[in-house]
């Protein structure tokens, strides 16, 4: 949870900025800035720590998963005006919000929108449901998908919450072996990209709002580096979607080496950092 928020806050200031053009201002981004689109301010997080802080929430006050009173959480942030929210997660949940049942809002914007609905939305906050479901691997599945229906119905979505879901738990288990647990999947395309991350160079890797493709940035980042900073910082500096990618490579990282392992200074400045700790701690509990 915490490596998810701290990913998010990261490259917050970067997105929509190409890694040429990070390089260029800042050689390599290692600190938390603020700024960018957005004007965050150092440690502020985004819709992406948000939507996975409404998961958590729900799961926690309910002690279960209930996708109704998740996607009504999703509606209540939405009525909030936050700084960003997604097009096709805004499309959604607006059907969601005139009384579309949960189980459909996401398929009625695929059916509208086509292949621009396979985006990042439902991946970037995932994460929550790999710590409730964490001893029952059939629960990991169908809560995953259901989870990435409420907004992101296409299956290459919903599919690569799955995955990322399988990997986490199995890194918080000690496994190494986290592109098998993750690959394990029922839909081709993700299991052909996360095949790939392995061999790919880093100009090879792509970072757009496509969600293979923050699939891909992050178990590339994750496969490829050896601690939780270095993971975080190779994939915000990825640009494109910069937060996305750095909230899922943080969750993946966060699972892999542990909170400890998380710059203090980054840490000292993050949002909410003691009610994603309390939040994990009792997800957990509930598993």
């Amino acid at each position: 949870m915490l490596g998810l928020a701290v990913g998010d806050a990261l490259g917050a200031p970067l997105e929509f900025i190409d890694r040429a053009e990070i390089a260029r201002r800042y050689g390599e981004v290692r600190e938390m800035l603020g700024g960018g689109w957005l004007n965050t301010v150092p440690g502020e997080y985004t819709d992406d720590t948000q939507m996975a802080l409404a998961i958590a929430r729900s799961v926690v006050d309910l002690g279960m998963i209930d996708p109704a009173d998740i996607g009504s959480r999703f509606v209540q942030w939405m009525e909030s005006m936050p700084k960003d929210i997604g097009n096709t997660t805004l499309q959604s949940l607006g059907y969601l919000a005139s009384g579309v049942p949960w189980n459909e809002a996401g398929a009625r914007t695929l059916a509208q929108k086509g292949d621009s609905a396979a985006g990042n939305g439902s991946i970037m906050r995932a994460a929550p449901l790999a710590l409730a479901c964490r001893n029952d691997p059939d629960a990991l599945i169908r809560q995953s998908l259901d989870i990435s229906l409420i907004t992101h119905a296409d299956p290459r979505c919903c599919w690569s919450c799955v995955a990322l879901n399988q990997a986490i738990v199995a890194l918080l288990t000690g496994s190494d072996d986290v592109i098998a647990a993750a690959a394990n999947v029922d839909e081709t395309l993700v299991r052909e990209v996360l095949a790939s991350v392995a061999t790919i160079r880093r100009d090879e890797v792509k970072s757009g709002g496509y969600v293979l493709h923050t699939l891909g940035a992050a178990f590339w980042s994750l496969l490829h580096y050896d601690s939780f900073e270095e993971v975080v910082v190779a994939a915000v500096n990825l640009g494109g979607d910069a937060d996305s990618t750095g909230a899922v490579a943080g969750a993946l990282a966060g699972a892999r080496y542990g909170a400890s392992a998380i710059p203090d200074r980054w840490l000292a400045v993050l949002q909410g950092r003691e009610e994603l700790s309390d939040l994990a701690d009792r997800l957990l509990e509930l598993s």
